[in-house]
């Protein structure tokens, strides 16, 4: 028995020494501390069998029973640990807090009977083994604790079986099997064998358990696996600084790229001109900014990916940590991409404009055709076109207006459109000499809704959508009135669209002040008051400063073409 109490605790120092070789940062602390504590607890048997009395006896003992209480609750903690699950820190603290207090009262052994109120020292085969015990209340709650602490180890490894998908099925088996094991070497075997202790077995197959699961965690943790892969491979740079911007270090491959860092002090601040006008620069812009950042700069004939973020210990913040990359190779990339976006966007826009221009020539080439069936003396959507630019002119000088200058060019462009329904009038009627009698007046009033009908045949596939509502409406309401007593849909104040208002002022002061066939033209001065006695009524009222600012430019512009 002293052989076999030696060995499993020799095992249990080759174990540690195995799990110490294979020890990485990122393993879990109450592992570190099964594999630190199951050797001590080991030992504890191998003196125990070398007791030669039993105050000696009851020292040792206690030992033991540190394993019995605090392994339990490390292994419970460490099985949670593994299958992701949550425990409350108050919990963890209440179980910490019960833990002690039983393990208290186990450290009464010998001089109180509230943990055993008696026992003796045997000679059991050679080995020295405390029997005929007779147990105290705090042992009964000692037992009881242990088999809540199996109860919720193995309830926590049946819940992520069935619960957790992302939790290895193969840790969760093996998990299992230790507890199993631990389980009955606790209680089955006890009532079997009286004083032979299956424990320190149990705990070096737990170790070994325990080792298979820590090698299988590090492949199943991607997070930690990524960085170390990253690290590895020496393609990323790592710079850190406290809050108060004094420097705490950097890797081998951002010393190697970035010079500069070698002459850097460890918890000094930066004297370094590059680095303070770049680094410090961008940790003081996330600062203000309170989220990540990038930056690009080139170092020699490389551009370089710098990325500003908190320095995280897994607990809280810490300071600031920079990461950066050779991004060289994937700027070039966006480089010619954008070079050759640049290239195809000119020649898409040269393209576009010729097309355009290719598409007003063609309207402004049917509107012209219109007009040469009219009886006037020609030049009239030309006039009218720049009536309305000039009206508009002005319009853009009043910053209330809450209108566009894609609105603005699109009225100026689609002027020469507003009498397109003429090309349905019958000639007889259209170059009629003297007025009209009510029923070619009638027939006459139509061309408004056939322009708007036309120009939305015409423009029907037009990429430009407000353009064609707007020639549409020019079109077809140019001939409304302020007061409803226009035509074709006898609209009245705001019911007739901005553009047509425009139009309607633009073309009577034409009409006005050209000369046809049935009139001679009118003076400037009759012209301005028609239109302005028309203001309210036949007008928009609204526009009547506009027009009165554009008068001068208006009567220069007619005063110097043959109308």
């Amino acid at each position: 028995m002293l052989i076999y109490y030696i060995l499993t605790f020799a095992i249990s120092v080759l174990l540690l020494l195995v799990y110490f070789y294979k020890w990485h940062k990122h393993f879990d602390t109450l592992i570190t501390l099964l594999f630190i504590f199951i050797p001590i607890v080991n030992l504890s048997y191998v003196f125990m069998s070398l007791a030669t009395n039993i105050e000696e006896a009851y020292m040792i003992n206690k030992i033991t029973y540190f394993g019995g209480c605090y392994l339990m609750l490390i292994i419970l903690l460490s099985v949670f640990g593994v299958c992701g699950l949550k425990m409350p820190k108050w919990c963890r603290i209440g179980l910490i807090i019960i833990t002690s207090i039983v393990y208290a009262g186990s450290l009464t052994q010998g001089y109180s009977d509230v943990f055993y109120k008696s026992a003796e020292l045997i000679d059991y085969h050679g080995v020295s083994v405390i029997g005929n015990k007779e147990y105290g209340f705090m042992h009964t709650l000692f037992t009881a604790m242990v088999v809540v602490y199996f109860i919720l180890t193995f309830a926590g490894i049946i819940y992520s079986y069935f619960k957790k998908k992302q939790v290895s099925r193969k840790n969760i088996y093996l998990l299992f099997l230790t507890e199993t094991i631990g389980f009955l070497s606790f209680f089955l075997f006890k009532i079997f064998i009286k004083y032979f202790e299956v424990m320190p077995l149990a705990y070096d197959i737990d170790l070994i358990i325990f080792l298979i699961i820590v090698d299988r965690i590090g492949m199943y943790n991607i997070t930690d696996t990524a960085i170390d892969s990253i690290v590895e491979t020496g393609e990323m740079g790592f710079i850190s600084f406290d809050f108060k911007l004094h420097y705490l270090g950097s890797n081998e491959t951002a010393k190697r790229i970035i010079k500069e860092l070698n002459e850097l002090t460890v918890d000094k601040k930066v004297d370094n001109d590059l680095i303070n006008s770049t680094i410090i620069v961008w940790i003081n812009d996330f600062i203000n900014d309170n989220q990540t950042t990038d930056h690009y700069f080139k170092i020699e004939d490389r551009i370089y990916l710098f990325n500003v973020s908190y320095l995280f210990d897994g607990f809280k913040n810490r300071g600031y940590h920079i990461t950066f990359k050779d991004d060289t190779t994937n700027q070039e990339y966006i480089e010619l991409i954008s070079n050759f976006n640049h290239e195809l966007e000119d020649e898409v826009k040269a393209k576009t404009r010729d097309i355009i221009k290719m598409h007003d020539n063609t309207i402004l080439g049917i509107a012209t055709i219109v007009e040469s069936r009219d009886n006037s003396t020609g030049g009239h959507i030309k006039r009218t076109s720049e009536g309305v630019r000039l009206l508009v002119e002005e319009m853009k000088k009043d910053k209330n207006i809450n209108l566009s200058e894609s609105f603005y060019n699109n009225v100026i462009k689609a002027a020469p459109m507003h009498d397109l329904g003429k090309i349905a009038v019958d000639d007889a009627i259209l170059r009629k000499p003297g007025k009209f009698t009510p029923e070619e007046f009638e027939e006459m009033k139509k061309h408004p809704a056939e322009g708007a009908r036309i120009i939305n045949e015409i423009l029907d596939n037009s990429v430009e959508k407000e353009f064609k509502q707007i020639a549409i409406n020019v079109a077809h309401y140019h001939h409304e009135r302020i007061d409803g007593t226009g035509y074709p849909e006898k609209l009245k104040g705001d019911e007739i669209p901005i553009e047509a208002r425009i139009m309607a002022i633009a073309d009577v002061y034409d009409a006005l002040v050209s000369k046809r066939v049935y009139k001679d033209k009118f003076s400037f001065e009759k012209a301005y008051s028609i239109i302005m006695e028309g203001m309210g009524t036949q007008f928009d009222k609204s526009l009547e400063k506009y027009f009165v600012a554009a008068r001068p430019n208006l009567e220069k512009y007619y005063s110097e073409i043959e109308c």
